[in-house]
Parts: structure tokens; C-alpha cells; sequence
């Protein structure tokens, strides 16, 4: 089928879309939420994990973290193609399958900023200062509205990420200081740490010194706003106000480093080839690869070519581990496991196969497509009795077409 790939805006389509059902490929869709707190209907765009794929109807349900995406019109598309690539890396995923949220602006200098600046060089000139310092009332919208609206809707686990850039990153670190529990990590990027003549910096440093972070990680990018010809390496010399910027994000990680505050599992990069408008792809990668730097199962060749149940029991420790690390069960998707299946059993190494097949059958026992790939596995050993018992179970859960043939063809 021929595809076409389509620019879209957000006010020309309640689907936000590249190509798939009648030649678009549809990526996600426009919902939205009647805000009480700001006194407006927000629009939201909101990506799930195979939303159109004919694997749903096969496999169990599955509930996903949730990605909340400051500036959502202008990145989300990038960030849901990264998290899309991220966690289906050849069958070895490097991070989980997750819902994005992308939150559009209204008034973002209203929505993203702490406080009403003082006498600030920096704003002097602004027109927009009157409508600043709305970030507490917009955290209030998202933790009392937005969140508990996706939670009703859409199929989230617990697990929350916030990602904001510039003025985004200034809310990220406003969320991290004054909601810490809101959400359990934080990608920063490039953040306006200036803010207020850099009062929320002296702001950030305080909190930062007083609270548990523990569970929380953070996550920051740093671009190269300086010059042409000007040395990082010299930064305590210059004096410029347009350096403020670079020096008040270099000051906190400084300070984070030093102190290491309690339980905050923090990294950082300064990334001296980007400038602050090309890094918020490249951190959120390395954000989500550093908050996630666990969540890969590393395989050795005997992994996949010894004949025992090993790699099954390696896999199911290794989600229990990641259990851990959520903060709630984790378990290996059907999928996956479901392919571990029939890629050992095409192999003839049936023991390795039915390894993986009761792992299935323990983590989903309600699925008809567990009980159906167990059959097939009796059917590939020449066990037609027990055959015909694990595809009975599968119907009892699940009329399907094709589980009903095998077993018709088994009966004749």
C-alpha cells in the first residue's frame, strides 16, 4: 500500500497522523480536558502503544507508564518515533512501551513559569510579564485534572515522566523542588534557571538541600549558548547577560553534584556541539536511556542456543528486578515472550520453548492466545491428547476461528 506522509497542525485534525487506515499512518489522537483551575479546555495529544495493531485482539491488555510532554505540539511526534524505536530494538528493549502525553500551549509564559520576576535585565523588555508566574495553578491543572483524566481514559501503570525544555525546563525543575512525588523522573532540558534574576536558582538550591528525593531521577541537558569564539572553560569571566543562561544551568549541576541531594539519582551532559534549540532530542534520548539504563536484558549467544529453560528463568528475574526499580509488577509483555515460543520451537528445542509458554501461562492466565500457543506446542511434540486439552482452554476463554479449525483438525 502506498503511503503518504502528512504535516499536520494540531487545529486542522482531531488525528494526528503520518499513514496507515486509508493510506494515513496514525500515530496518535487530539482529546481533550475542560480545565475548572485554568478556566479553559485544554487540548491533549495522546499516543498509546499499539492502538492499531491487530495484535491487540490477540494478546492481553497491557497498561503502560506515562510520558508527560511540556510544548507538546513541537515535540511530540519526535518523541513518540524515540520511544517507538527505544523499546522494540530488535526484541531486546531498552526501554518500556509508553503512553505520551503531549500538552500544547495556550500561554505559555503563563503556564510554564514559578513566579512574577522582579526586576529582571533579562525581561526588561518583555511584553508578555503580566501574564508570568501562572506554574503553580498549571501543576494544580495537571495533578488534579490532567492526570487523573488520562488515568480514567487511557491504560496507564503509576509510573510517570515529566519532559520540558527552556521555559518547559524551568517547570520541570519547579515540579521536581515543590512536587517531587508527582512523578517519578524528570528529563530537563536546558532549563531557564535564570528565572527571576536568578531567584529560582537560590530557590532550587534550598529545596534541593532539604528534601528526599528517594525514587526520583533527573535527567539534564545543557546546549552551548555561548558565542562564537567564547570558551566554556572561561565562563566565570564573562559577564554578558545572555550568559546567564549557561551559567545558571552549569551553577545547579555543579551544586547537585556536590551535595548529592537524598535519593535523587541525578546524571547531566553539556552537549557543546548543540545550541538550545537543536538538544532537546538528543538529551531526551540519553534522558531516557539513563533513566532506563536497567531495563534492557543483556543476552549472551547461549542465551539463544542452549537447550535448557534458562533464558525463560533469566528473563523472568530480570522483570522482577525491574519490578523493583517501578515500584510495581512488571511483567514481560505477552508478546514477547509468546516469540521467545515459537522461535525455539521452530528450532525443535521444545524444552527451551515450553520454558517460555508456562511463563506466559503464569504471568496471563486469561488469555486464549497462552493456551493456544501451548497447543500448538503439544501439536509440534506429536501430543494430540494434550493438544486438544490446551486448545478446549483456549475456546472456553475465547471463540477464535483459527484455534477452532487446529482443534477440528485435531477431532477428525
Amino acid at each position: 500500500m502506498k503511503t503518504t506522509i502528512l504535516t499536520v497542525l494540531a487545529s486542522a485534525f482531531s488525528m494526528i497522523t503520518y499513514g496507515q487506515a486509508d493510506n494515513k499512518i496514525t500515530i496518535g489522537t487530539i482529546d481533550s480536558v475542560q480545565s475548572n483551575i485554568l478556566n479553559e479546555n485544554r487540548k491533549i495529544w495522546v499516543y498509546t502503544p499499539n492502538s492499531s495493531s491487530a495484535a491487540s485482539f490477540i494478546y492481553s491488555a497491557q497498561k503502560y507508564p506515562v510520558v508527560y510532554l511540556l510544548d507538546g505540539q513541537q515535540y511530540f511526534h519526535s518523541v513518540v518515533g524515540m520511544i517507538q524505536h527505544l523499546s522494540k530494538v530488535n526484541g531486546n528493549t531498552m526501554c518500556p512501551e509508553m503512553i505520551v502525553v503531549g500538552i500544547p500551549n495556550t500561554i505559555r509564559e503563563r503556564d510554564l513559569t514559578p513566579t512574577k520576576p522582579g526586576d529582571d535585565p533579562m525581561l526588561k523588555e518583555l511584553s508578555f510579564l503580566k501574564i508570568t508566574g501562572g506554574g503553580e495553578a498549571f501543576m494544580s491543572f495537571m495533578e488534579k485534572e490532567l492526570i487523573p483524566y488520562i488515568d480514567s481514559k487511557y491504560p496507564t501503570q503509576p509510573y510517570k515522566m515529566l519532559i520540558g525544555h527552556s521555559l518547559g525546563g524551568l517547570a520541570v525543575m519547579n515540579t521536581v523542588i515543590n512536587h517531587t512525588r508527582l512523578f517519578n523522573a524528570y528529563i530537563c532540558i536546558d532549563p531557564s534557571m535564570w528565572w527571576d534574576n536568578m531567584t529560582f536558582l537560590k530557590t532550587t538550591k534550598e529545596a534541593l538541600t532539604g528534601k528526599d528525593f528517594n525514587g526520583t531521577a533527573l535527567y539534564v541537558g545543557i546546549a552551548n549558548s555561548l558565542e562564537e569564539g567564547m570558551d566554556i572553560k572561561k565562563l566565570p569571566e564573562y559577564t554578558a547577560t545572555f550568559t546567564r543562561h549557561i551559567r545558571s544551568i552549569l551553577d545547579m549541576d555543579g551544586f547537585i553534584k556536590n551535595k548529592k541531594p537524598k535519593g535523587l539519582r541525578y546524571a547531566s551532559k553539556y552537549y557543546e556541539n548543540e545550541t538550545h534549540g537543536s538538544v532537546p532530542l538528543i538529551t531526551t534520548y540519553d534522558g531516557l536511556r539513563f533513566i532506563f539504563e536497567k531495563y534492557q536484558l543483556k543476552l549472551q549467544d547461549k542465551d539463544r542456543t542452549d537447550s535448557t529453560v534458562a533464558l525463560a528463568e533469566k528473563i523472568e528475574v530480570h522483570y522482577k528486578e525491574i519490578s523493583k526499580l517501578f515500584g510495581y509488577e512488571v511483567k514481560p509483555p505477552e508478546s514477547e515472550i509468546n516469540t521467545w515460543a515459537y522461535r525455539f520451537l521452530q528450532r525443535k528445542q521444545y524444552k527451551k520453548a515450553e520454558g517460555f509458554l508456562i511463563l506466559n501461562m503464569d504471568n496471563y492466565p486469561a488469555s486464549f492466545n497462552v493456551y493456544d500457543s501451548y497447543g500448538d506446542f503439544y501439536v509440534a511434540i506429536g501430543d494430540k491428547s494434550k493438544a486438544i486439552e490446551k486448545f478446549q482452554k483456549a475456546l472456553s476463554i475465547k471463540e477464535n476461528t483459527g484455534t477452532r479449525d487446529k482443534l477440528n483438525k485435531l477431532l477428525e
